[in-house]
């Protein structure tokens, strides 16, 4: 199993949206970064991703899991783009934000500080544990 980050803009498409989706889940498509798409390709049935609310709030409020892997993105007109399907796992007791993240310098390698327009990004076991602890899953 590997882990992730995937970021929206909570007022485009929030943890509590995805919540409503159920079991179904929800498509995550409209990704036109070719690195993040790349991400996309990777993520495998089962993968855990962390739900970061971007531009508003800035901080991760959840816990999504691929139940389906990458496929091609119905929005994009020409094909070239996939989405992956995800459900709701949990919402966070303690969300992370993005300045907890940066004053912990056993997470300062993340590309989400590192490379902070990058909207779907791999998280490490042991990142994916330390975020995990600060918020107190």
């Amino acid at each position: 199993m590997k882990y992730w980050l995937m970021k929206s803009e909570p007022d485009v498409w929030s943890i509590d949206q995805q919540k409503k989706a159920g079991a179904k889940g929800a498509p995550w498509d409209g990704v036109r970064n070719y690195q993040a798409a790349k991400n996309l390709k990777e993520m495998k049935k089962g993968d855990l991703c962390f739900f970061y609310h971007s531009n508003i709030g800035k901080e991760i409020v959840g816990v999504v899991e691929i139940i389906k892997e990458a496929f091609i993105d119905k929005t994009d007109k020409n094909a070239r783009f996939v989405a992956v399907q995800v459900k709701f796992k949990e919402k966070l007791k303690k969300t992370v934000t993005l300045e907890e993240v940066k004053k912990n310098k056993n997470l300062s390698h993340l590309p989400l500080i590192k490379q902070s327009r990058l909207s779907v990004m791999p998280i490490d076991s042991k990142s994916w544990k330390i975020l995990n602890k600060m918020s107190n899953i």
